[in-house]
């Protein structure tokens, strides 16, 4: 099962005591942050989590799948996610 935004909140909500309300404010708030920092271009590390880095990507060749046409792909950023050696130790564990 994919953990959601509202899941998040739920569980927050039911660790920490807080209302639902104070719980989905903070989420939001935290994601608001993350995204304004990786719209900035800045790298966001969560430490012992892992490292969110936005990365250019220059323009290049592609292919229209539906026609089979060539076409140009403009330049963009994209964001990667680099997973901490702690998190990717618990993911490995054996259960």
């Amino acid at each position: 099962m994919t953990l959601t935004k509202e899941r998040i909140i739920e569980s927050i909500n039911d660790r920490c005591g807080h209302t639902k309300i104070k719980s989905r404010k903070l989420v939001e708030t935290l994601f608001e942050i993350i995204k304004k920092n990786l719209a900035s271009g800045e790298d966001v590390l969560i430490s012992r989590f892992g490292k969110f880095c936005v990365k250019d990507k220059s323009e290049r060749r592609g292919r229209n799948p539906s026609t089979g046409n060539d076409l140009v792909l403009g330049a963009r950023r994209i964001v990667t996610f680099k997973c901490a050696p702690l998190l990717k130790d618990k993911i490995n564990e054996k259960s």
